[in-house]
């Protein structure tokens, strides 16, 4: 991969990987929870933000960041209840993550990551799928101008992530067959991304991805629960934050789910 792409961005400072470092620490928790509901009726709005706030308050002692997408974004609106949110979860000490999966043109890409800024998330998932050039450089460009963060999907949690992210590629610097998870694992290093989702459904992904990343990228794993990813294999296999979401959210009690799983995966 050619590095002198990427030197320009070189120049600003991450910071929220090193925030949510801080804030993993004083809570002791690697937990991001997730907030996704099933649909429910949009003339209903006010009741969704409501569920949302009573289980943000039920379970921000045993979590570090939230993770909103299009499940609230949709039937709330950006600057109306999610901003809300998004202020309440900063209100806890702890960091608002959008899972936006950005997955389009540069300019576009840009602007959709300064919208969901300007309602405070403090990092955006995208697809590196798009590329560099006109693709993920506007935004990491908007993103290090901001203090803000960029995750990247490195390999998803569902069964066909193995269509996408398992296929083999051929390198088209080195010419070098590999997986392209693997090589997108390159990219999160190269791009000096600030995260990557791997999810924890495939511990032996992890395993080789986190080999390739090391300490330089820190891996989110979503799958736990629900999908029938397990805790303490993606732990092993070098997962720093695990992204929890129907586990707490459909739980009877999503307190003592959420306590649970903390206790499972303290630091």
């Amino acid at each position: 991969m050619d590095e002198r792409q990427i030197e320009p961005l070189r120049v600003y400072t991450l910071q929220f990987k090193s925030k949510i470092q801080e804030i993993a620490k004083a809570n002791n928790s690697r937990i991001v929870l997730a907030l996704d509901f099933p649909f429910q009726d949009p003339n209903n709005s006010q009741d969704l933000l409501s569920k949302a706030d009573a289980i943000l308050e039920q379970v921000y002692p045993y979590i570090c960041a939230v993770k909103i997408n299009n499940h609230l974004v949709l039937p709330l609106g950006l600057f109306n209840g999610v901003k809300i949110l998004v202020d309440k979860i900063h209100a806890k000490g702890l960091l608002a993550i959008m899972d936006a999966k950005v997955n389009d043109i540069g300019n576009t890409n840009q602007i959709i990551a300064d919208y969901y800024y300007a309602a405070g998330f403090d990092a955006i998932i995208a697809n590196p799928f798009i590329g560099w050039e006109d693709g993920l450089k506007p935004i990491f460009e908007t993103s290090r101008k901001q203090n803000k963060g960029v995750i990247l999907l490195t390999y998803m949690s569902h069964k066909g992530a193995v269509e996408g992210y398992g296929q083999t590629v051929i390198d088209p610097v080195t010419g070098i067959s590999t997986s392209q998870y693997m090589m997108f694992a390159q990219k999160d290093v190269a791009y000096e991304a600030d995260g990557a989702v791997v999810g924890a459904t495939v511990p032996e992904k992890i395993k080789e991805i986190h080999q390739m990343l090391g300490e330089k990228v820190p891996i989110y794993s979503p799958g736990v629960g629900a999908q029938g990813g397990s805790v303490d294999a993606a732990i092993k296999a070098g997962t720093n934050y695990l992204i929890v979401g129907r586990e707490i959210v459909s739980a009877e009690n999503p307190a003592e789910a959420a306590r649970k799983l903390w206790n499972l995966t303290k630091p």
